[in-house]
């Protein structure tokens, strides 16, 4: 299978190239140039499976140049016992008769990016041996929360590589911050950028696109890459656990083989949502993809207006992994809405970067609206969610799950679908321990992982041990920069 850009579909690569390159060099993201399709009678067979099992099954349809050996055991290591906390990997939760929880926070890093970021470095390592690469893998990342401890996890100490992570200063939480900033390892660096995610984004996509940097680091011996999900070995294992979550409701006797679902996903650079629209295009029955937004609620505007439309004011919210404002990821969805013409959607990226915005042409805007939903969610909204829920149910969810939850509530009140659905849990509350004590009735004592037995308390649910390891634990990089200074961070880390 060949992969194309998304701005130049005459730059064509294998997977192990585009895994590898991580972002094409006119700034494009790369796609498949063909969506496999779930052969006739994939699903049974499916749910015969355990997780790691559906994780090689799914993944080797998109990989070709990959064996299913090396995929074995790149699965086999990356959710195996040692990193993750139950066998099934990412167990599926009933909340009551048509809502479901798909919980993807059971990884080393307690948050929905382990499920591809414990799997990324496996790919990648392989890829620059497949592709003859002899220079050394700078891992690049801009993270609003999640991605960068993701990351540095996986990443920590793998030979022939450094990762460098920038994140927003001000727009983690105190878990997320003490969960980068203490990472151990040799080859690691992290970095708060002064501004938002969309700046240190931006800055990071730019850097990738700066030919003459590039050619700098070749000569010293490196090539840059990305951990983010603008790369495909980022994206590819998220497809799974929407497969994986079907089987597990079919098997559970919640639906039967073939009933369409719905999935309810809270939603900022799109890479999560847009991986259960590969999902969906594969053949999976889902009937709609619901994007969920807290108050930066660009994608809620977009998908009801056609309008994509950044020149609004930036909120700093209770759900910080959310707070973005250019959507990376909805690029790729752009270009196979359009038909796969890369001169639209190139055309789009360029009116985003000179004015701010873009409208997408009447064909696009219909089939997202066959496709998609989308609803946004306040921080009010999100905390009289979580309470209701755990007084209701017993059930303790983060910010995020949150938003997920009051968009579906609206969603459902206002259309009338009633359709069995999943909710993407996507970390652990105790990652965001004061706004969900609050959330409770209860005033936050202290900070960080001081609150983490506070909510323990007020819960009777017992911490994942990762999150509990943190107390103690001091930064080891405490140096901020503006984004202007970034490339030079970068130079100055790989000399």
């Amino acid at each position: 299978m060949r992969y194309i850009s998304t701005r130049d579909k005459e730059a064509s690569v294998s997977s192990a190239q585009a895994i590898e390159q991580g972002l094409s060099v006119e700034g494009g993201l790369f796609v498949p140039a063909c969506v496999p399709r779930l052969p006739e009678g994939a699903l049974e067979e499916l749910c015969a499976m355990n997780y790691r099992q559906r994780a090689v099954y799914v993944m080797k349809l998109f990989l070709e140049d990959y064996q299913v050996a090396e995929l074995t055991d790149f699965v086999t290591r990356a959710y195996g016992p040692g990193g993750f906390d139950t066998p099934r990997v990412a167990p599926v939760r009933r909340l009551d008769r048509n809502t479901h929880f798909l919980e993807l926070w059971h990884g080393p890093t307690c948050a929905f990016k382990d499920m591809a970021l414990q799997m990324l470095p496996y790919l990648l390592t392989a890829a620059v041996r497949k592709n003859g690469e002899e220079r050394k893998v700078c891992i690049l990342v801009a993270t609003s929360g999640d991605t960068g401890k993701a990351a540095l996890e996986g990443f920590a100490d793998v030979e022939g590589t450094k990762i460098c992570v920038f994140y927003p200063r001000d727009g983690v939480s105190d878990i997320q911050k003490l969960q980068m900033t203490s990472q151990a390892g040799g080859n690691v660096l992290v970095c708060a950028v002064n501004g938002n995610f969309d700046d240190a984004q931006t800055t990071v996509k730019e850097i990738f696109s700066d030919p003459a940097m590039r050619e700098e680091l070749s000569e010293a011996g490196w090539m840059l890459s990305s951990a983010n999900s603008i790369n495909w070995g980022r994206l590819l294992p998220q497809v799974v656990y929407y497969i994986s979550a079907y089987c597990d409701l079919v098997n559970g006797q919640e639906i039967a083989l073939g009933d369409a679902i719905d999935f309810c996903v809270p939603t900022g650079n799109f890479g999560d949502i847009l991986a259960g629209y590969y999902a969906k295009n594969m053949g999976l029955p889902i009937k709609k993809l619901i994007c969920a937004s807290n108050r930066n609620d660009v994608l809620t505007d977009f998908f009801k207006t056609g309008v994509y439309d950044r020149k609004r004011e930036f909120h700093t919210t209770i759900s910080p992994s959310m707070d973005i404002l250019v959507s990376s990821n909805l690029e790729r969805l752009l270009f196979h809405l359009s038909g796969g013409d890369d001169k639209e959607t190139a055309g789009y990226m360029d009116d985003l970067k000179r004015t701010g915005e873009y409208t997408v042409s009447k064909k696009i805007k219909a089939a997202m609206d066959s496709l998609f939903a989308a609803g946004t969610c306040s921080d009010q909204e999100t905390k009289e969610v979580i309470r209701r829920a755990f007084e209701e149910h017993k059930y303790l969810m983060d910010t995020h799950t949150a938003v997920a939850c009051g968009v579906l509530e609206k969603y459902r009140r206002e259309t009338g679908d009633d359709a069995v659905t999943v909710v993407v849990s996507t970390a652990s509350p105790f990652k965001f321990c004061g706004a969900v004590l609050e959330a409770l009735g209860q005033t936050p004592v202290g900070a960080g992982p001081e609150l983490i037995g506070q909510l323990e308390s007020a819960s009777g649910v017992s911490a994942p041990e990762p999150l509990r390891a943190l107390a103690g634990k001091t930064a080891r990089f405490t140096d901020s920069f503006d984004k202007a200074q970034l490339p030079d961070v970068v130079r100055r880390f790989l000399k």
